[in-house]
């Protein structure tokens, strides 16, 4: 079992930063790659970042690329979004998610892939 405790959203002005993290606890955190998903009222889940469990590789959104960027510190078992240039549009409940990945290939892009969620952070853009 892995549990995931996101933390780092808030109210921000258009244009602003925030970081998100997402602690992680109970099983060996470097066996995991880790993505952030997002979640708007009314909307799908999508897609954000994700990152390979040894933090070399990474995937990104079209509608962030260029934006956002996902860390992971494994000795601290913590999963990081940085949050740039942020648009009304990027307001949303924000999840991170784990996938063990030894052994075995996903689609990081797909939530479905995914083993564990956090309880999420909302982020709020205003315009």
């Amino acid at each position: 079992q892995v549990q995931l405790v996101e933390s780092g959203g808030g109210l921000v002005q258009a244009g602003g930063s925030l970081r998100l993290s997402c602690a992680a606890s109970g099983r060996t955190f470097s066996s995991y790659a880790m993505g952030w998903f997002r979640q708007a009222p009314g909307k799908e889940r999508e897609f954000v970042a994700s990152i390979h469990r040894s933090g070399g590789s990474t995937i990104y959104a079209d509608s962030v690329k260029g934006r956002f960027t996902i860390s992971r510190d494994n000795a601290k078992s913590t999963v990081y979004l940085q949050m740039n240039v942020l648009k009304p549009e990027d307001t949303a409940v924000y999840h991170c998610a784990a996938a063990y990945t030894v052994s075995r290939a996903i689609d990081p892009v797909n939530g479905a892939a995914y083993d564990y969620w956090g309880q999420g952070t909302q982020v709020t853009v205003s315009s």
